[in-house]
């Protein structure tokens, strides 16, 4: 029988109101499990349970809590295969990718729990004699974390590990499309010594869920990682409750290539920016801007790279490219792919569907040339293995092309001038910036986030977390 998921509330799993089926995107025959699918009920449910166990766990002594995260982090890295396997089970990375996101998740939690050892504060003298003043950190209360599939473990780490450290409860509802790495990592932590209420999960759709989360009055701060068409919402509902709330939201990547590049170096960055993790990442590169004293000889390079690579089964060793992760995400693709031709853009190369050995969602990655940036290829996120080449004249045309978007996740430059490289860092208009290195791939001590359209409010991971995660006290004394 098909093994049965349920949600977690106030320290006890429950049933929803039905289940949803997790399908792998490699294999439509593989039933991975049925995951409870929650009601609105059940989300106030789990609000109110955070909303409880709030004033003991954001007084909990900070070895308690780095206790559980240090636990979580080593149970996490102990069973990186079998995890790592049910995430390309469920999403379609590759198993190395997804052995190595589980790795990630593992370092988050290993750096958090050192977060709560140090807890730092300040103490100043008053411009009033005699008086002390203390500056402290405080947890916001119920947090609610809304997650992507693209992901289904890092993003979910690095949004609960903080949360956490700093003191608050949280409710996450992860996407409906890729439940099975949330539910393995919250049963972790619970069995880790959560007390109750401190995490919540709460499976289903986003429209009844996560509809009853941005309506509740008690959810003090909300971090949503998703589409900008859904961001907005956030944003607004937040609006209403005057909450504190963070998005991380579209990209359209640029990853400039300038004729003194390396040609092998800037090859191998565009393809693993544009493609790898089947190009399901709001990292990627999509915008491959090329100067044209080096196009040619790049987009020859680019084309026998990507027919040397092997799109197949994720769990297969020999795969490059997995599958992307569902039917509707294909049909994305194949419109973007068709809008692409349309507009007059050259398809040199791939684009098909491939019918492999098992029924899966196989799109043999595309490559475009001759598009400009005023496409909509080039100027909407196709979250796929898609991918333009845009030919400018030189260095500055190619910079403002690379700015010449609503967003500003990140942007990549491939040169072997440090002129260039320092003024594309000093001057490209993104959150983070890559010098001869893919787009896609950022440390999990460092922080993330992007500019414009991509982001909004404060940085994810790191030490700037606490910016999101806390509220500054301010305390006067006169002893």
């Amino acid at each position: 029988m098909t093994e049965q998921f349920r949600n977690l509330i106030g320290g006890e799993w429950r049933e929803g109101a039905n289940t949803s089926t997790n399908v792998n995107p490699s294999n439509t025959d593989d039933v991975i499990g049925q995951y409870a699918r929650a009601t609105a009920e059940d989300m106030a449910a789990a609000i109110a349970a955070a909303k409880a166990a709030f004033p003991g766990w954001s007084r909990s002594g900070i070895m308690e809590r780095h206790g559980i995260l240090r636990r979580a982090s080593d149970e996490i890295v102990s069973r990186k295969e079998e995890l790592g396997r049910l995430l390309s089970r469920e999403e379609g990375k590759t198993l190395a990718e997804g052995v190595g996101e589980v790795v990630r998740a593992a370092q988050i939690f290993d750096f958090f729990a050192g977060e709560c050892l140090r807890l730092a504060g300040e103490t100043v003298p008053s411009a009033r004699p005699g008086l002390r003043v203390d500056i402290t950190r405080e947890p916001m209360g119920v947090v609610g974390l809304i997650t992507p599939w693209n992901f289904p473990i890092a993003i979910p780490s690095w949004k609960i590990a903080p949360a956490l450290a700093y003191g608050n409860t949280v409710v996450i509802k992860p996407a409906e499309l890729v439940p099975g790495c949330a539910w393995a990592l919250v049963d972790i932590l619970h069995r880790a010594g959560l007390p109750a209420g401190v995490l919540n999960l709460v499976m289903g759709k986003g429209s009844v869920i996560g509809q009853a989360m941005l309506d509740s009055p008690d959810v003090k701060a909300l971090s949503f990682t998703g589409s900008v068409a859904t961001g907005r919402r956030v944003a607004e509902a937040s609006a209403k409750h005057l909450r504190k709330f963070q998005l991380e939201m579209g990209g359209k990547n640029p990853m400039v290539v300038v004729d003194d590049a390396d040609l092998n170096v800037a090859v191998e960055a565009c393809v693993n920016g544009a493609f790898f993790s089947t190009g399901q990442r709001c990292t990627a590169s999509s915008r491959l801007i090329v100067t044209e004293g080096i196009h040619d000889r790049f987009v020859e390079a680019m084309t026998a790279r990507l027919k040397g690579l092997k799109v197949g089964d994720a769990l297969d060793p020999g795969t490059h490219i997995g599958p992307v992760v569902d039917q509707s995400q294909l049909d994305q693709d194949e419109r973007y792919i068709a809008i692409g031709r349309e507009e007059g853009a050259t398809l040199a190369f791939g684009g098909e569907r491939l019918n492999l050995a098992t029924p899966g969602f196989y799109l043999q990655p595309a490559l475009f040339t001759g598009a400009t940036n005023q496409m909509r290829i080039s100027r909407e996120e196709i979250f796929g293995p898609v991918a333009s080449v845009i030919r400018v004249r030189d260095y500055d045309e190619a910079l403002a092309t690379a700015n010449d978007t609503e967003f500003g996740l990140t942007a990549g430059i491939c040169t072997t001038s440090l002129k260039y490289a320092e003024h594309f860092r000093r001057n490209a208009e993104a959150g983070m910036i890559m010098v001869n290195v893919p787009t896609a791939g950022v440390d999990f001590h460092v922080p993330f986030g992007g500019s414009k359209g991509s982001s909004y409010g404060s940085r994810e991971q790191g030490r700037y977390a606490a910016e999101f995660y806390t509220h500054v006290k301010t305390a006067y004394t006169l002893p």
